[in-house]
């Protein structure tokens, strides 16, 4: 294993280490700020994909593309219950 393999592993571990001694409370904030930052990125790409758009605009392509996700994955649930 090369040098930056096993810095990676040790990030890893760290992080694995922190998220099992964290609170309900934590992970639910983690979870939350995780959501957020994802949907910022995904704003920016809309902005990128659609310019000169306005902020309700972007807004309505992120709430599209969060239902398809919802739909994209009750559907894949419900083939896992098959």
């Amino acid at each position: 294993m090369g040098e930056f393999d096993a810095l990676a592993a040790e990030i890893y571990k760290d992080k694995v280490r922190r998220a099992r001694l964290a609170t309900p409370e934590e992970k639910f904030c983690a979870g939350q700020e995780l959501f957020e930052m994802a949907a910022q990125f995904t704003l920016a790409g809309i902005s990128q994909q659609y310019p000169g758009t306005d902020e309700a605009t972007r807004l309505q392509h992120l709430r599209k593309r969060l239902a398809l996700a919802d739909v994209l994955e009750r559907r894949s649930a419900l083939g896992e219950a098959q």
